[in-house]
């Protein structure tokens, strides 16, 4: 398949700018892939579509306030950084703005406590800096920096977005992007979803900026992934085999836990633990080998989200359903609305 068999037509307006309160009553569409079926509904609605000894597969990657503004020494010009990963101890990958405008050498200031030595450029772009200050990194990047909304959300972040962009499962801080399939459910949802005897297996993928990268070639091969780090517990592997054994359904909730299980599986379809990169691509036709049941949200066309959404459910069927999502004026995107493939 091609970049343009997966364009189409979204109104800008149907792109939310932000989240359903509370969290669990954003709209959900089923996908029955057996039978072509499509059923509506309200996110709370995902329990009765879990039976007991399916496991439920999370990322609990945590987003931290990764845009920082600051300013160019000497000049005073206004920059903005953007953190994307920490190569060793206060050494960054950075995205910084306006590009044009900073060079190796140049010192960037953010506020009083942080100093940013540009010491290379990278080969997306980007910039690396080493970073001086004196105190807590982490403490001081969470009181002068910024929530990290994806770009298609067309507002400056608000203090509530630091809560609405992060699920309610979050342990381990290292994304810049959430895995946004996970932001409708609530601790009670979870509870009752967990009484019913269903397994909860956290596993972790640190979403990176590529996620919101646009593919710019039209032969799909030819796209390169961002890497993104993760890694799967004994335990987690142990609980989403097990599941696997007795038949029951591993549910994936987002497409970061699918690229995370599908990353690391045996050549017998056995999910093994352990941490790495990953760069893992997929798109129609792809055999999936541990995942049998995903929760997603309503992908931006063209996007690597809605390429693997339709690698799972199958293409016609998938652009059926966002055909009818964007005639019954669905919510898209990050702080959109839901849909769950069987």
């Amino acid at each position: 398949m091609r970049l343009s068999d997966f364009k189409f037509n979204l109104p800008e307006k149907l792109i939310a700018q932000y989240p359903t309160e509370p969290r669990d009553h954003c709209r959900l569409m089923v996908l029955h892939r057996a039978t072509q079926k499509i059923e509506e509904g309200i996110f709370r609605d995902v329990l009765k579509y879990l039976d007991e000894g399916d496991v439920l597969v999370v990322n609990e990657t945590k987003v931290f306030p990764a845009r920082l503004m600051g300013t160019k020494d000497k000049t005073d010009a206004e920059v903005e950084i953007f953190l994307l990963r920490e190569l060793e101890k206060d050494l960054w990958e950075v995205l910084v703005k306006p590009a044009r405008k900073v060079r190796v050498g140049n010192k960037l200031r953010v506020g009083n406590e942080l100093i940013a030595d540009v010491i290379d450029n990278t080969v997306s772009g980007g910039r690396v800096v080493r970073f001086r200050y004196q105190g807590d990194f982490n403490e001081i990047v969470d009181r002068l920096g910024q929530t990290p909304l994806p770009p298609y959300i067309e507002r400056e972040p608000e203090p509530k977005d630091r809560e609405w962009y992060q699920t309610v499962y979050a342990r381990v801080r290292g994304a810049v992007a959430a895995p946004t399939a996970g932001l409708h459910f609530t601790e009670e949802l979870l509870e009752e979803v967990k009484q019913k005897g269903v397994r909860i297996a956290p596993i972790l993928l640190h979403v990176g900026l590529g996620t919101f990268r646009p593919v710019m070639v039209e032969d799909l091969s030819r796209h390169k992934m961002d890497s993104e780090y993760y890694e799967i517990s004994e335990e987690a592997a142990q609980t989403i085999n097990e599941s696997k054994r007795a038949g029951k359904k591993v549910v994936a909730v987002g497409t970061s836990v699918v690229r995370t299980l599908e990353t690391s599986v045996t050549s017998e379809g056995w999910v093994k633990p352990g941490s790495g990169w990953t760069d893992k691509f997929i798109y129609p036709p792809y055999e999936f080998k541990v995942v049998n049941a995903l929760i997603t949200n309503f992908h931006l066309p063209a996007s690597t989200l809605l390429m693997m959404v339709c690698a799972f459910g199958g293409y016609d069927f998938v652009m059926k359903a966002y055909r009818k999502a964007i005639r019954d004026k669905y919510r898209f995107y990050s702080y959109g609305d839901a849909m769950l493939i069987l």
